[in-house]
């Protein structure tokens, strides 16, 4: 699979590496000169994010969320795009969308991309966690992330690809379920097996403001 990450944060970089542990064909960008990330290091191609937007099938978005307005939305027309990152109203700026839960991040960032397929994972774990707890496919407890997307063959593909990184995927459901991972809500960033965080997402408490 050709997969392209757009962020090269922390999380980013071990996304790429286990990525890349397991025969994809990666290409990690930033922001900045593609030329001060460490390639030979990460075991992946480098570039621009228009470079790896446009190489692969699959996008991984780990960057700053209000930057995903930076990357033209043809750029990933028909791609499945799996969206790790969360609103930060003290980083991105005030979305009134967002502070109103009037919609998800991920459901405005989907209107934002026609054509893609996109798909709120990754997101609950933190990046030292990323490659420390991939475990093989029916390891006991094994560590589960959640994924929300209103496409089902999309949810498909991207629990396939968890599975083969190393996590089982539970389904939270559309991505206007996605609130239920969260930052504060009981399934973000604690180790969680399938069954645990299956009650985690159930045991969310709705947003205030949530649209009925």
């Amino acid at each position: 699979m050709r997969i392209g990450i757009i962020g090269a944060g922390f999380a980013g970089r071990a996304a790429a590496r286990l990525a890349a542990q397991h025969g994809h064909d990666v290409t990690l960008s930033n922001s900045r000169d593609p030329a001060t990330l460490p390639a030979t290091m990460l075991s992946c191609k480098v570039g621009t994010n228009a470079d790896a937007a446009s190489f692969a099938t699959t996008v991984l978005l780990v960057l700053p969320f209000a930057r995903h307005t930076t990357i033209a939305p043809a750029l990933l027309a028909g791609k499945l795009v799996l969206h790790a990152s969360d609103y930060n109203p003290r980083a991105d700026g005030p979305i009134a969308a967002l502070d109103s839960r009037a919609t998800t991040a991920s459901e405005l960032l989907a209107r934002y991309f026609v054509g893609a397929r996109v798909v709120k994972a990754l997101n609950t774990i933190p990046e030292k966690e990323i490659e420390r707890d991939a475990r093989p496919p029916g390891t006991p407890n094994r560590r589960a992330l959640p994924i929300a997307g209103d496409d089902e063959y999309a949810k498909r593909a991207a629990a396939a690809l968890l599975d083969q990184l190393g996590f089982d995927a539970v389904d939270a459901g559309p991505l206007s379920e996605g609130w239920r991972f969260e930052p504060g809500r009981p399934a973000y960033g604690t180790p969680l097996d399938r069954a645990a965080l299956t009650e985690a997402l159930a045991a969310a408490s709705a947003p205030a403001s949530a649209p009925a």
